[in-house]
C-alpha cells in the first residue's frame, strides 16, 4: 500500500532533491576547477625550482636580498671595536707607500701603551720596508697582535705573514665575491688535509674571547663556546653556488648600517694613522678593545662592492678593514649578545613555500572574474609576500621572495588562460558546452566511413515557451534556477555532457547518434517534452513551463555541416512555435536547398567568372590611434546578370565545394593588388595604405599558392609590405605543422599575415605563438555585443583578453564589426590598434572608396 505524502512535504522533498542535484553539479565543477588550479600550481612550482637550480633566478634573488639589507634599520656602532684607518691624506703625509717598518712599529707602540686587548693588522708585510725592521719585529712579537698571510693554491704561503708573528697569530683574509662582484658572505674557516685555516675576523674574535669560549668544528658548522655557527650551504637563501664557491664555513654578513648611509663609518669608532702617531687619541678608545688597522684609501685598491653600493651617492665601495670589522662585530654579537645568525628554509620547505604562493595566484584568478579585481588583488598579494619576506629578514631569516612572485604570477596566467578557454567553450550559468563547442563536437562525431549509413544522427533544439514571464514575474534568479535545472534534467538523456549545450538564452541543443529511424527520434522528442513539463520548485513555489522542439537529422556518414544542421533544427523549432508551441517539428537535412538549385548556382558561378560579373568592394580599416584610414579589406560581390545581387554567404560555400574558389580567389588577389597600386600613386602616405585579402580554406590548401602570390606581386610591382593575407583559425588547425611551414613561405615573400575571426575557430594557444603572423582580427560577434552594461561585460572581457594576448605575442589587433562610437572608444581604451565596421563605412566600390580617401576623413 502506497502512502501519499502531504503536498507541502512533497514540495520540500522535491526542493531538497533538486537542490542536492544542483549542489552536485556545482561542486563537481568547482572541484574540477580547484584540481586544475592545484595541478597548475604544482607544475609551475616544479618549473621554478628547476629555474632556481639552473641559476636563472639567482640574480633577482640577490638583488632582492640587497634591497632588504638597505631597508634594514640602523644598528649602533660596536663599542668593542676601534678602526685605525690609513687614509689618502695619511699616505700623502708619510710620502711613501707601503708604510715603512718604523712607521708601523711606532703605530703599534703608541697603541700598546693604552692596553688594547687585540690588535688586528690588516696589512700584508711580506718583505722589509726600512728603516725600522728590527723595531717592527719587536713590536709584532706582542701576543695580542693578529697578522695576515695570503695562502697559495696548495696551502703554502703565497704572501707570508709578517716577520715576528707566530703561527698561532696569523690568518687569511680571502673574501668570497658573488658573480655580480658584490660581497654578501664571509669565509670564516677552512679545514683541509688536517690543516686548519682561520679567517682574519675569526682569529681576531677568538683572541678577544680568549679561552673562555673554546672553538670546535664539525662538518657543517663550527662552535664558539655554546654558540653554533651553521655554514652557508650551496642553496641557502637565494644562492645556487657550485661546490667551489661553497668551500669552507661561510656565513652571510649582517651589515651594521642605516639604509645604506654612512656605511664606512657606522660600524665602529675611527681614528686616522696621523692622529695615532701624533698622540691625538683618548685612552678609553683603546683600552681592552679590538683595534683593527687597515687602509681606507682608494689608491690602495682594497675596496669592495656591497649591497649598499647601488644606493650610495659618495662611498660606493667599502674598505676591506671595515668588512673585517663588520664580521668581527657579528661574531662577538652572536656569542656575547645572543644575536641570531641567518636561517633558511630546508629544500622541502622552499618547495612548499613557493607552491603555496603559486596556489594563491591561481585561486585569486579563479575566484575573481574582473581583470581589475584579480590584478589589484594580485598586486596586494605580491606586496604582502614582499612584506613577509622583509619581516622575516628583520629577524634574521632569508626566505625566497622572487620565486614565489614568479609562481603567483605564472599560475595566475595559467588559470587565466584556462578561464578564457572555459568561457570560450562553456556556459557560465549551467556549466554546459556553449554553441561553439557543441558545433565543434557535433562536426567531429560523424564517422568518415559509411558502414553505419542506415543509422541517424539527430539534433534537437529546445526553446522554453514563455520564459520571459518567469524572469519578469519571479525575477532573474528564478529564471537562472530554471535554466540550471533544465540543464540537470537534460544531462540524464545523454551519455556525454558534450552532446548537450546551452546555445543561447533559453535555448538548449542536444544531439544523439545511432538512432534507428525517424519514429525513434520523434519518441525521444516526446520524452524530452514530458521531462521538462514536470514542475520546478523555487522557494516553495511550483513553476511550470513547456518547450518547443525542432529536430533535424542526417544519415551517419553523410558529409554534413554541423552549423547548417543546427540551423535546420532552429528553423523547425520556430515552425513549432509558430504553429502553437509545446510541440515538436521535423526538418530533414537537404530539403532546404534542392540539388537542382545548387547545380544552377554552380553553373551561374562559372558563367559569372567568365563574364566578369564579380566586383570588389573595399571596407576601410581605421587606425584607432590617429582616426585615419590605414588600409582597406577587399570583399568580393556578385551581381549576376541572371539572378541579380547574390550574397557571398550563398555563393562562397558553393565555390568552395566546387573548387571555383581557386580561380575566383586568384582574380580577387590580383584585382585587389592592382587597385591598391593605383591608390598608392593617387594617395601617397607614410606608411602606405594596406590591402587585406581573405584566403579561403581551398586556396590555403592548393599546392602552388606561394608561387601564385609571388607571380601576382611581381607582375603588379606592389610594395609587398602593403599586402596582408587573412587566414581563419580553423584553416590552420587541420594540419598544424604543414600550416606553419606554408605561412613561413608566404612570410618570406615579404607580405603580412593575419588570423581572421579570432575566437570563433579552433583556438589553440599552444600553437598560436608558433604561427608567423602579424595581426589578430577580433571577430565581430564579440565586438558588436561589447557595449556598456553588465550583460555585455563578458564580451568586453573576451575582447580585452584577445587584445592582451595579441600584444603579449607582439601582434597588432584589428576589431571587426564596430557599429557605434561607444564600441570604438572601448577598443581605444583597450589599446586596440585598428578597427573596421559600419561606424566608419560600409564596404564600398572602388570609385566611392577613392572619393572617401580623397576627403581624408578623421574619426
Amino acid at each position: 500500500m502506497k502512502v501519499k505524502l502531504p503536498q507541502k512535504i512533497q514540495s520540500l522533498v522535491a526542493i531538497a532533491t533538486v537542490s542536492w542535484q544542483k549542489a552536485g553539479i556545482e561542486t563537481q565543477t568547482k572541484l574540477s576547477q580547484v584540481s586544475f588550479t592545484v595541478l597548475a600550481s604544482l607544475v609551475v612550482t616544479g618549473i621554478i625550482i628547476g629555474m632556481r637550480q639552473a641559476k636563472i633566478l639567482e640574480s633577482l634573488e640577490l638583488q632582492s636580498y640587497d634591497q632588504m639589507v638597505t631597508l634594514s634599520p640602523q644598528s649602533p656602532p660596536d663599542p668593542r671595536l676601534l678602526i685605525v684607518e690609513i687614509t689618502e691624506k695619511d699616505i700623502r703625509d708619510q710620502k711613501t707607500w707601503p708604510l715603512t717598518d718604523q712607521t708601523i712599529a711606532k703605530l703599534l707602540g703608541n697603541l700598546q701603551q693604552y692596553q688594547p686587548k687585540v690588535i688586528g693588522l690588516d696589512l700584508f708585510r711580506d718583505v722589509p720596508h726600512p728603516p725600522g725592521e728590527a723595531a717592527l719585529k719587536e713590536a709584532l712579537a706582542k701576543d695580542n697582535i693578529i697578522g695576515l698571510y695570503k695562502a697559495g693554491d696548495k696551502g703554502n704561503y703565497e704572501l707570508p705573514p709578517p716577520d715576528g708573528v707566530t703561527e698561532d697569530r696569523i690568518a687569511f683574509a680571502d673574501l668570497p665575491i658573488d658573480f655580480d662582484n658584490v660581497l654578501r658572505r664571509y669565509l670564516l674557516y677552512v679545514q683541509s688535509d688536517q690543516q686548519q685555516f682561520y679567517s682574519f675576523a675569526l682569529k681576531v674574535a677568538l683572541k678577544y674571547l680568549n679561552s673562555q669560549h673554546p672553538f670546535q668544528v664539525d662538518a657543517d658548522s663550527f662552535q664558539i663556546g655554546s654558540t653554533v655557527f651553521p655554514s652557508l650551504k650551496a642553496d641557502s637563501g637565494g644562492y645556487q653556488m657550485s661546490p667551489d664557491e661553497a668551500v669552507g664555513t661561510q656565513i652571510l654578513l649582517k651589515y651594521r648600517s642605516n639604509n645604506g648611509k654612512d656605511t664606512n663609518r657606522n660600524i665602529a669608532q675611527k681614528i686616522s694613522l696621523t692622529d695615532v702617531l701624533s698622540g691625538k687619541i683618548e685612552p678609553h678608545w683603546v683600552k681592552d678593545k679590538i683595534v683593527l688597522i687597515g687602509t681606507t684609501a682608494p689608491s690602495a685598491k682594497d675596496l669592495f662592492a656591497t649591497p649598499y653600493s647601488k644606493s650610495e651617492k659618495n662611498d660606493y665601495f667599502m674598505p676591506g678593514v671595515v668588512i673585517h670589522a663588520q664580521m668581527v662585530s657579528q661574531i662577538l654579537s652572536t656569542v656575547l649578545d645572543n644575536q641570531h645568525q641567518f636561517w633558511f628554509f630546508p629544500e622541502w620547505g622552499e618547495f612548499v613555500w613557493i607552491w603555496f604562493w603559486s596556489l594563491i595566484g591561481g585561486l585569486i584568478v579563479w575566484r575573481l572574474n574582473s581583470p581589475i579585481y584579480f590584478m589589484g588583488t594580485g598586486l596586494i598579494a605580491i606586496g604582502g609576500l614582499w612584506g613577509i619576506g622583509f619581516l622575516v629578514f628583520s629577524i634574521s631569516g632569508w626566505i625566497p621572495v622572487i620565486p614565489p612572485i614568479f609562481g603567483l604570477v605564472s599560475t595566475g596566467i595559467f588559470v587565466l588562460i584556462s578561464k578564457f578557454f572555459s568561457n570560450f567553450y562553456y556556459d557560465n550559468l549551467t556549466y554546459l558546452p556553449n554553441r561553439r563547442l557543441f558545433i565543434k563536437k557535433l562536426q567531429r562525431s560523424n564517422p568518415r566511413q559509411k558502414s553505419d549509413y542506415k543509422q541517424l544522427i539527430a539534433i534537437y533544439l529546445l526553446d522554453l515557451d514563455s520564459f520571459k514571464m518567469i524572469n519578469e514575474g519571479l525575477g532573474h534568479e528564478a529564471g537562472d534556477y530554471v535554466l540550471r535545472e533544465i540543464a540537470q534534467r537534460l544531462q540524464t538523456q545523454v551519455n556525454n555532457k558534450e552532446q548537450l549545450a546551452r546555445v543561447e538564452g533559453d535555448k538548449f541543443a542536444l544531439w544523439l547518434n545511432s538512432l534507428v529511424d525517424i519514429d525513434e527520434a520523434a519518441q525521444i522528442a516526446k520524452d524530452l517534452q514530458k521531462l521538462l513539463t514536470q514542475p520546478f520548485y523555487w522557494q516553495g513555489q511550483e513553476i511550470y513551463t513547456s518547450v518547443s522542439i525542432g529536430i533535424a537529422y542526417t544519415r551517419r556518414g553523410d558529409n554534413f555541416k554541423a552549423e547548417e544542421l543546427l540551423r535546420d533544427a532552429n528553423s523547425a523549432m520556430y515552425k513549432a512555435k509558430h504553429i502553437g508551441k509545446d510541440r515538436y517539428e521535423m526538418f530533414a537535412t537537404g530539403m532546404r536547398e534542392p540539388v537542382v538549385q545548387r547545380l544552377q548556382i554552380e553553373s551561374d558561378l562559372r558563367r559569372g567568372l567568365k563574364d566578369s560579373e564579380f566586383q570588389l568592394f573595399y571596407q576601410p580599416i581605421v587606425s584607432l590611434k590617429t582616426g585615419k584610414i590605414a588600409g582597406v579589406e577587399a570583399l568580393v560581390r556578385w551581381n549576376s546578370l541572371k539572378r541579380g545581387f547574390i550574397s557571398p554567404g550563398d555563393f562562397i560555400p558553393i565555390a568552395e565545394e566546387t573548387g571555383l574558389i581557386i580561380p575566383l580567389g586568384e582574380w580577387i588577389l590580383q584585382e585587389a593588388c592592382r587597385q591598391m597600386q593605383e591608390w598608392h600613386l593617387q594617395f601617397p602616405q607614410n606608411p602606405p595604405l594596406m590591402i587585406s585579402v581573405n584566403l579561403s580554406s581551398r586556396q590555403f590548401s592548393q599546392p602552388n599558392l606561394v608561387q601564385q602570390v609571388q607571380f601576382i606581386l611581381d607582375k603588379i610591382n606592389l610594395d609587398r609590405k602593403s599586402l596582408k593575407l587573412e587566414i581563419t583559425e580553423s584553416m590552420m588547425m587541420n594540419d598544424v605543422e604543414a600550416a606553419i611551414e606554408l605561412l613561413k613561405r608566404l612570410k618570406d615573400l615579404g607580405l603580412r599575415l593575419s588570423i581572421d575571426d579570432f575566437g570563433t575557430g579552433y583556438s589553440n594557444l599552444s600553437y598560436l605563438h608558433r604561427f608567423p603572423v602579424d595581426t589578430l582580427k577580433v571577430d565581430q560577434s564579440f565586438v558588436r555585443r561589447m557595449n556598456s552594461g553588465e550583460s555585455h561585460d563578458r564580451y568586453a572581457q573576451i575582447v580585452r583578453t584577445v587584445i592582451m594576448l595579441g600584444h603579449n605575442l607582439e601582434l597588432d589587433v584589428i576589431a571587426e564589426g564596430i557599429e557605434t562610437e561607444e564600441q570604438m572608444k572601448i577598443l581605444q581604451s583597450l589599446g586596440c590598434e585598428y578597427g573596421q565596421g559600419y561606424f566608419f563605412a560600409k564596404p564600398l566600390p572602388s570609385e566611392q572608396l577613392a572619393a572617401l580617401l580623397a576627403k581624408n576623413p578623421k574619426w
